[in-house]
């Protein structure tokens, strides 16, 4: 019943979606994808000798926020931060790779990007994708189409690795949307994330954290006083803070969760 309100909505309210999404794009600056997406992790070694150590691999696939939109280097964006939490972890260094593009849908990763990937022997593939499928209003048939042909090309070339989906994007918490575009959209990707949870389970070892992110419950950690802005570099995209709470999450989920 969900799916279907959220569906009729968005259709009724399309032409409003379409006039404010016109004037947020000019208001919105156009980011750069974040440079230098490889590297190695471990804070106890030099850098010199990172890459003779005996190491993990984990590469992360997926949209704008997986490319690092909103930092100006991997090294301050999401993959490098969730690298460097299980570094700690494990006390073993990290070597992390960024397989993404900023617009791409679910499709585009399916079709054009898991050809792309190079590593043979990979520890964790971490999964980024929603915000593109929701503005782009796919549909719940699309998307489980081109979600499970991910994880079945990806279980193909890695059939042992570990899959995990992040979290949906908190479109209802941007800044720089619209309430309706909030309501509408935000209810879209709610929507791709509820079908997502249903479709892993046809699948083993792939695993989502549909936790909601809501800055309210992220404010706490940050020490003094904060505003909801301080979270996106844009009004979109997060900042470098929001990485690295984001990649803090997310290593509690792999390590409660076993999955690594």
């Amino acid at each position: 019943m969900k799916n279907l309100v959220t569906q009729i909505t968005t259709f009724f309210l399309s032409p409003i979606l379409y006039l404010q999404g016109k004037q947020i794009r000019k208001k919105v600056p156009i980011l750069p994808e974040a440079a230098n997406p490889e590297g190695y992790i471990n804070p106890k070694k030099p850098a010199s000798e990172k890459e003779t150590l005996p190491h993990k691999t984990i590469i992360s696939i997926g949209e704008s926020t997986i490319a690092g939109v909103g930092v100006i280097n991997h090294q301050d964006g999401f993959t490098a931060a969730l690298a460097n939490e299980i570094a700690k972890k494990l006390d073993t260094t990290i070597h992390w790779k960024v397989y993404a593009r900023s617009g791409y849908t679910a499709k585009h990763i399916a079709k054009r990007t898991l050809k792309k990937i190079e590593e043979q022997n990979i520890d964790l593939i971490v999964i980024g994708l929603g915000g593109n499928d929701a503005f782009t209003l796919s549909s719940l048939k699309k998307w489980n189409k081109h979600i499970n042909q991910i994880i079945t090309t990806l279980r193909s070339n890695h059939p042992k690795t570990p899959i995990v989906f992040l979290n949906m994007p908190p479109i209802k918490e941007f800044p720089a949307f619209t309430k309706i575009i909030k309501l509408t959209i935000g209810s879209w990707v709610e929507m791709l994330g509820r079908s997502l949870k249903q479709t892993i389970k046809q699948h083993n070892n792939v695993h989502y954290n549909s936790l909601v992110i809501r800055l309210k419950d992220w404010i706490h950690k940050v020490p003094g006083p904060i505003k909801a802005n301080t979270f996106f570099s844009d009004g979109v995209h997060p900042s470098q803070l929001t990485y690295k709470l984001w990649a803090e999450e997310t290593a509690h989920f792999i390590f409660r969760n076993n999955i690594l």
